[in-house]
């Protein structure tokens, strides 16, 4: 069984710097494997991963691929075994504070894995603040932002290390509290959990080696970030046309989110109207185009961006 990443252009021959090779680290399964997968393949990036392989070779770009545990991403980033990585910022938030040695540096934030860390408590404890945390026992998988997080509020509690099913603790009467990653909340809900405070937003970051890279690596990663850039602008960016009365058009250009200079062509056998192609940078909603079709707009086309490069 393979998965594969499509490719999107085979690799130029300015890719490919004297057999030089970077190595990017992420998780073999879990939430963030497939996003990063799709992040990968958007940058035209193409291999085939065996179900049960741990590295695997694109073949259009001079990089490998390894799928490991969360916890080990950044830790091999960390120690150069790998040249970047793909991690949730919480498990990266988690090293740093564990680390005294130079850290691995976040370079971008993926824009995926969007979630928090959140304390929260029965629905029926008497636990209303966190100043009420004073002497209580939380359980976390995430032991080192939980007390970096207390220590701020100079609260003294006991923090008890789970691996997971932490959501569970409370019940067991093995905790007050717990210190989680909370994405829709339905997990809390269904085991009968609260928010009481939010610790740490987290998303998708990539992160790359405190090594130095040889100039060789330096070029792929640059090349490599460029792509990054380009499919994360896509991502929320949609190409606008229409067609719009001239008197309408500063009215309209106020109307467009995020926009860049419009495109303005005449129309054949019209003296009073023009064609509209613009690149908005926001999400376009279906209010936007009411609003533009209440200006004098017609014929609205709203198109996905598979590639922005600036």
């Amino acid at each position: 069984m393979t998965e594969t990443l499509d490719s999107v252009r085979p690799m130029t021959a300015d890719v490919e710097v004297d057999n030089v090779m970077l190595s990017i680290a992420i998780q073999k399964k879990g939430r963030l494997h497939e996003e990063s997968i799709e992040l990968l393949k958007q940058c035209g990036l193409s291999c085939y991963q065996d179900k049960n392989a741990l590295v695997a070779r694109v073949k259009n770009y001079p990089i490998k691929i390894l799928f490991v545990r969360d916890d080990d991403v950044p830790l091999l980033v960390n120690e150069g075994v790998c040249d970047l990585g793909i991690v949730g910022d919480n498990v990266l938030q988690e090293l740093s504070c564990s680390l005294k040695a130079t850290l691995c540096e976040s370079v971008r934030p993926l824009q995926f894995g969007a979630c928090k860390l959140a304390i929260a408590v029965p629905n029926a404890s008497s636990i209303q603040d966190i100043r009420d945390l004073n002497n209580k026992r939380i359980a976390t998988s995430y032991p080192k932002i939980t007390k970096r997080f207390l220590n701020q509020y100079q609260i003294e509690s006991d923090v008890v290390m789970m691996s997971g099913s932490v959501e569970i603790a409370p019940r067991l009467n093995m905790a007050d509290a717990i210190c989680d990653l909370v994405a829709t909340g339905r997990t809390l809900m269904e085991h009968s959990l609260r928010v009481l405070t939010d610790v740490l937003a987290s998303e998708a970051v990539l992160i790359k080696t405190p090594r130095p890279f040889s100039k060789g690596q330096d070029a792929l990663y640059q090349r490599l970030l460029q792509r990054i850039d380009g499919a994360l602008r896509a991502r929320e960016s949609k190409y606008i046309l229409f067609h719009a009365p001239k008197s309408a058009l500063p009215r309209i250009e106020r109307l467009l989110p995020g926009r860049e200079a419009p495109t303005i062509l005449p129309l054949a056998g019209s003296d009073d109207r023009v064609a509209i192609h613009v690149v908005s940078r926001e999400g376009v909603f279906w209010e936007t185009i009411e609003n533009l079709k209440q200006a004098g707009a017609s014929s609205v086309l709203v198109l996905p961006i598979e590639k922005m490069l600036a």
